[in-house]
């Protein structure tokens, strides 16, 4: 996107894709754990090893498995109601060692356990889901605070072969650098960002403020950069029942169910603080599911956490993420208030297990803390997110004096390293490749040309087409862009052009004004989020030959407006002719039986656009924006007014559409996407200008058409539609030992559709063969795998209704897409 080459850059090293392959080392231990006096087994005895990373308990027989890539020399059983006991390891190596427990007394007086048999943690977890709502910083009226957040990206799991490649040449010097991490990979620091900010938050009705006061990532100057590197987009909540990352739900060890996915066990107690405190540890009651493994140390008086240390559970449905480590610690800010006070998150980006990839490293501390003091309204309204003008401009003494914590000699290393690294002309030309990748354009000094993906296609009506465009870059301007293209078409021997501007006024609130003028070849009734024809994706999966397109001579004007964070309107002036192509015709009957045809369709609309997303998040470049989503339905509603005989306007009518898309997690049961939509047209109009149900005529499959409906076959002047699609996110495959491996998930969907169309606007136009209105709804559903090989989805669909509607009309259909997805 344009606008965010700046963040290209701070994952420019972290994105360097190799085949090259390091076998990792484990240290493996097996064993059996008895009563000492008795020599009775053990079972669910904690097992962990020192460093607190790994740890297991034993089976119904006392017997136990465990195994590490962290550096570590001693395993520690801890049993209630025994001595703690520790034994020496030897590292990297498989071995065997046995454990005999010796008998302790253990009195647990601070809460009571209710059976005999129940296992004392699950009490002492009662008590802290029965203060969740005072010890949740979410129940509070409002709370605010100053947080200084630090982001590391390091190049890992490389080898000596990897180095010495000849591409590689250029920077052979950054490779005197490298450590070795705490699982044994070897690890070269490569980008670092640094960022203060003061962070506002409100429960009723909900909000947040983000005020960026300085920050700084190595080689970068970018406000686009500084965006992610804040507090906004990183809540870790423990006391929520589902914790989001990288758009999965994992199942909190402080869910209200836990113990439906967890084991939980006491494994020590200590006064921290004049606070007595117990240590719990939890880990998976079933392989691959969305959970963590790790311990907590709970505050007994209050039942607040102090201190969590986890990581994602091995074997967990993700992919592209080896390890996450996350470790929190709380403390006491007022009176019975214990807020996060720092926040260390270590994730390890593989693309497969022994391939080159990077760590991230965040670590985020907090202080200043102000509770229960709301601001007003109109503070909340403005954006949410605000970078200050000087943000990228602190010096070092700034630095020095503001950060929470002082930089490491490897991390203040690193800015003098990619200072030297950013200057190489090496380094230059392989963040052009990965941005030309990434936006489909190609910089060229003042200008990006491109999207290269439309250079070369091909169709009925043009045979092979080819396009060259372009776009002015940020270098030229940050608030005006300049565009434009040309096409030709070898078979209609005919060429098509564009182009247009648009210019941003003001970022805060949000002000753009733009104007295009196209003459083009398009299909109608193709979904906003298809491939457009000139695309080689849509000639190479299409399934009908696009022989019915129309020639489109468009000139449009805009300008939009966000009033406040979520609400915004553009008001356009468009003036098309439409041009029937191919086997289309504009044919109609005249009042004494003859048949005629129309040369154009003439229309000109003013058209008012409303768009609303409570709570929505956005990161924004130079120019364009990108949402991050909200939890809260989307909602968009459209009003457009077609003025008969206003530029030579062959029509007057009033158009009204309302849309809304919503997707909310329903526990581990994944996620649901559903989109409404329905609308209502007055006037008598040609078919072209009615509603012409978006179809798919390619084997992608496409979330906002009717994948088993061809272009033009249903027209209507009033409808409505639903679609559902929910992802389960392997909840079923993660049961099946063999698609486990797989990591397969399911996606299923349901389509439906009503609609209607007044007689008098039946015959404006003779329908194409095949368009008819709707006498009854249109069904269709699908049941579907994804995450194929990590990035394919394969659908099968089933069509339920108009089977024999016109030629070639199938039941059933394979559609498929590509998506990156964790």
């Amino acid at each position: 996107m344009k606008g965010h080459f700046g963040f290209l850059k701070l994952i420019a090293f972290a994105g360097l894709v190799v085949c090259a392959f390091q076998v990792r080392a484990q240290t493996e231990i097996s064993g059996s754990i008895t009563d000492a006096q008795t020599g009775e087994a053990l079972p669910f005895v904690n097992v962990a090893f020192k460093n607190g990373r790994v740890g297991t308990t034993t089976d119904e027989n006392g017997r136990y498995s465990i195994n590490t890539n962290f550096p570590t020399d001693s395993i520690i059983a801890s049993y209630v109601g025994y001595v703690v006991q520790t034994r020496a390891v030897v590292r990297n190596k498989k071995q065997v060692i046995d454990f005999q427990l010796n008998p302790a007394e253990i009195a647990l007086q601070e809460f009571t356990v209710y059976a005999p048999e129940e296992n004392p943690s699950h009490a002492l977890l009662r008590k802290i889901l029965a203060n969740k709502k005072f010890n949740n910083k979410e129940k509070l009226d409002a709370y605010q605070y100053e947080v200084y957040t630090k982001i590391e990206f390091d190049l890992n799991n490389f080898s000596d072969k990897f180095r010495n490649r000849r591409v590689f040449k250029p920077f052979s010097f950054v490779f005197d650098k490298v450590d070795t991490s705490e699982n044994g990979k070897p690890y070269l620091p490569m980008v670092l960002s640094e960022t203060l900010s003061d962070y506002y938050h409100r429960s009723k009705p909900t909000s947040q403020k983000e005020f960026i006061k300085a920050s700084r990532v190595s080689g970068i100057e970018n406000e686009s950069v500084s965006q992610f590197t804040g507090d906004m987009y990183q809540d870790i909540n423990i006391y929520d029942n589902f914790i989001v990352l990288f758009g999965k739900n994992f199942v909190s060890p402080l869910a209200n169910s836990a113990l439906l996915y967890y084991k939980m066990y006491i494994v020590d107690s200590a006064n921290f603080d004049g606070h007595k405190c117990y240590k719990v540890s939890f880990e998976p009651r079933r392989k691959q599911e969305l959970v963590m493994v790790g311990n907590f140390w709970v505050v007994d008086s209050v039942f607040a956490i102090r201190e969590v240390d986890m990581e994602i559970a091995a074997g967990a449905n993700l992919n592209y993420v080896d390890e996450m480590y996350i470790k929190q610690e709380f403390r006491e800010v007022a009176d019975s208030v214990w807020m996060i006070t720092k926040e260390n998150l270590v994730v390890d980006f593989n693309l497969t297990d022994k391939s080159m990839g990077f760590f991230g490293r965040k670590t985020s501390t907090y202080k200043n803390f102000v509770i229960n003091r709301p601001k007003d309204d109109g503070f909340y309204t403005a954006d949410n997110l605000i970078v200050a003008d000087d943000a990228t401009g602190k010096n070092d003494a700034y630095w020095q004096d503001a950060r929470h914590e002082q930089l490491s000699a490897t991390e203040e290393g690193i800015y003098e390293m990619v200072d030297s690294v950013k200057n190489l002309p090496a380094f230059r030309t392989y963040v052009d490749i990965v941005t030309m990748f990434v936006t489909g354009y190609k910089k060229w000094g003042l200008f990006e040309l491109g999207p290269y993906f439309t250079t070369y296609s091909f169709n009925a009506i043009e045979g092979s087409r080819v396009r060259f465009g372009g776009r002015t870059s940020n270098k030229f301007s940050t608030k005006l862009e300049l565009n434009g293209y040309l096409a030709y078409g070898f078979k209609d021997e005919s060429f098509k052009y564009g182009g247009g501007f648009r210019y941003l006024f003001a970022k805060h609130p949000r002000q753009m004004v733009s104007m295009a003028y196209k003459n083009d070849l398009e299909q109608l009734g193709q979904s906003s989020n298809a491939f457009r024809t000139d695309n080689i994706v849509a000639s190479v999966f299409r399934r009908a030959p696009f022989d019915q397109l129309t020639r489109i001579e468009e000139t449009k004007g805009a300008y939009d407006v966000e009033w406040f964070p979520g609400l915004s309107n553009r008001l356009a002036l468009t003036h098309r002719k439409f041009y029937p192509a191919g086997s289309l015709e504009y044919a109609y009957v005249n009042n004494d039986g003859t048949r005629s045809t129309l040369d154009r369709i003439t229309t000109t609309e003013l058209s008012f656009y409303t768009r609303f997303a409570y709570n929505e998040k956005f990161v924004s470049g130079e120019m364009d924006r990108v949402s991050l989503g909200t939890k809260y339905p989307v909602i968009q509603l459209q009003y457009t007014l077609g003025v008969k005989d206003w530029w030579g306007s062959d029509y007057g009518y009033h158009k009204l559409n309302l849309n809304i898309r919503h997707y909310f997690y329903v526990g581990p049961f994944g996620y649901t996407v559903y989109i409404a939509d329905a609308g209502k047209i007055w006037g008598r109009l040609p078919y072209t200008l009615l509603e012409l149900h978006q179809g798919n005529e390619t084997y992608t499959t496409d979330e906002y058409a009717f994948n088993m409906m061809n272009y033009f076959e249903f027209v209507s002047d009033q409808y409505a539609s639903l679609t559902l699609t929910h992802h389960f996110e392997g909840y079923f495959f993660n049961r099946v030992p063999l698609f486990r491996k797989l990591k397969w998930r399911e996606v299923i969907s349901a389509k439906g559709l009503v609609g209607s169309l007044e007689r008098a606007n039946s015959d404006v136009l003779i329908f194409p063969d095949g368009m008819s209105d709707l006498s009854q709804p249109y069904l269709e559903a699908s049941m579907g795998i994804e995450n194929i090989f990590k990035i394919i989805r394969i659908d099968l669909f089933r069509r339920f209704t108009y089977l024999d509607h016109g030629d070639n009309i199938p039941k059933l259909g394979i559609r498929g897409n590509l998506s990156v997805m964790f």
